[in-house]
């Protein structure tokens, strides 16, 4: 923020706009300025309700008595308005602005401030005015805050280990609202690296929930508990430490995203949400169908201020469901809001800054237009097949664990041939059907438990063949695959 009023200072623009919600780091970056210019500057603060502060004789809080006190005044310095654009509806204050901007503007020595979250601006001042757009608070700001609050605190320190990713997870936060969170971190005490982070992640929900269209996804999963698909999970870990404050600095490109398509029930959503577990950045979801319903205004509208809200709060992973019907891939006769919608997706998957990282899962990939599966929008398009059967038993030994059954207790290689061409999320169900089954009769799932269950169910490769092969027939060739090839059995 320093750096662009002073731009605006050198050009003496009496009149400037710092369009910012952050009106206590504009009045310190203010303060900071006068105080470096060694001619007696000082900053005095206006408001509708107290006026003038420093007060003078007279009654300024009308708009326009302040602004004519002010150029009566000549006192070397600046002035934060922070209520003016509020008023510049009217006529007078508009005068009395352009006004000021005549009278003080030679000299350079004074500068009036308005500060407001949103622009006001009347034609008639757009060529007096200087907008300035600081951005919100750099990595050094918000760790300069940091330790303000923990001066309140002694033997709540946040680690040292963990201050460049703290300053990386705080992006996207005003000052005030960093100051919240380290607050309520450190009221509790000493806090553990994953609360720290989910306190972090729990506000930006809270900015982002009027945001049309975007979900919190609360609840990421370890990386662990994907099971298979080691050709995508080495290549998250490789990027993993591109999502820090050191890799932002030194100027390394971040992943910008994947394309996740395959057979239903393959763990193309579960990889989106380990993303977010191994990064340790916020998972948000993009529902399409709320951006289209019209609860949040024009589609086209809804979908942009979505895209926004995410660049704000980034590093961030958005997830999109489904993109082929999410975006009006699949029908024949999209409306003119999806056609629009689905360029502005293309162009800002094009544009979009470093630090938001697009998951993006699809089913009938073949609805897919080539321009969104080019290299430019997606780092890489991985397909995820019907498990192998390594995978599927690393599959149910993480379904049996998850569900408080002791992996070792169960003999799975004795299901491998059973569940030959079985989604992951279908094992799932067999073991929680399993699972359910015991519970009612009051003792451990067997071997027996799970094979009924297995024998009972009809899985999707086969009720859905012709559909299954079709996938896997575009996909040869067309994807990386997100699996490791088993070896062929010897002999």
């Amino acid at each position: 923020m320093k750096a662009e009023i002073e731009h605006a200072i050198r050009g003496r623009h009496p009149l400037l706009y710092c369009l910012t919600p952050e009106e206590d780091r504009v009045l310190e970056t203010l303060e900071a300025l006068a105080g470096a210019r060694g001619d007696g500057a000082r900053v005095s603060t206006w408001d509708c309700v107290a006026g003038l502060q420093p007060a003078t004789d007279e009654d300024t809080r009308d708009p326009r008595a302040a602004l004519e006190a002010i150029v009566r005044g000549g006192h070397p310095g600046f002035v934060l308005m922070r209520d003016l654009p509020a008023h510049l509806g009217r006529a007078d204050v508009v005068r009395a602005l352009r006004n000021a901007y005549h009278a003080l503007g030679p000299a350079g020595r004074t500068a009036i401030v308005l500060a407001a979250p949103e622009l006001r601006l009347p034609e008639a001042l757009h060529k007096e005015v200087f907008l300035v757009e600081p951005g919100l608070p750099s990595a050094s700001e918000l760790l300069e805050r940091v330790a303000r609050v923990e001066a309140d605190y002694p033997g709540a320190a946040v680690p040292e280990a963990l201050r460049s990713a703290l300053a990386l997870a705080l992006r996207g936060l005003t000052l005030n609202e960093a100051a919240h969170v380290m607050h309520r971190i450190f009221g509790r005490g000493a806090a553990a690296e994953r609360e720290i982070f989910a306190e972090v992640n729990a506000e930006k929900q809270r900015l982002l929930r009027q945001s049309g269209g975007l979900e919190f996804v609360p609840n990421p999963v370890d990386l662990e508990h994907v099971g298979g698909l080691e050709v995508l999970k080495e290549w998250a870990r490789a990027r993993k430490d591109l999502f820090t404050q050191k890799a932002v600095d030194e100027g390394l490109p971040t992943p910008r995203g994947v394309l996740i398509m395959g057979v239903s029930g393959c763990g193309k959503s579960l990889c989106a949400k380990a993303f977010s577990a191994l990064w340790n950045i916020p998972l948000f979801r993009l529902d399409m169908n709320l951006v289209f319903s019209g609860l949040y205004g024009s589609p086209e509208a809804a979908f942009h201020r979505a895209l926004k809200a995410v660049e704000s709060v980034a590093p961030v992973v958005l997830w999109i469901d489904e993109i082929e019907n999410a975006l009006g891939m699949t029908s024949e006769r999209a409306t003119v809001e999806q056609s629009l919608t689905f360029s502005t997706f293309l162009t800002w998957m094009q544009e979009r800054p470093p630090l938001v990282f697009v998951a993006a899962t699809a089913n009938r990939i073949e609805s897919l237009p080539a321009e969104v599966i080019r290299k430019g929008r997606f780092d890489e398009v991985f397909f995820c097949d019907l498990p192998t059967d390594a995978e599927r038993r690393s599959i149910l030994r993480i379904h049996l664990g998850l569900n408080g059954i002791d992996p070792e207790s169960i003999p799975v290689d004795r299901l491998l041939y059973a569940t030959r061409g079985w989604t992951g999320a279908e094992i799932e169900q067999a073991v929680i059907a399993a699972r359910i089954d015991a519970h009612n009769e009051g003792r451990a799932v067997t071997l027996d438990d799970l094979r009924r269950h297995i024998r009972r169910m009809v899985p999707l490769a086969a009720t859905m063949a012709e559909q299954v092969k079709a996938i896997r027939d575009w996909s040869y060739e067309r994807a990386l695959k997100a699996s490791r090839d088993e070896p062929a059995p010897a002999g």
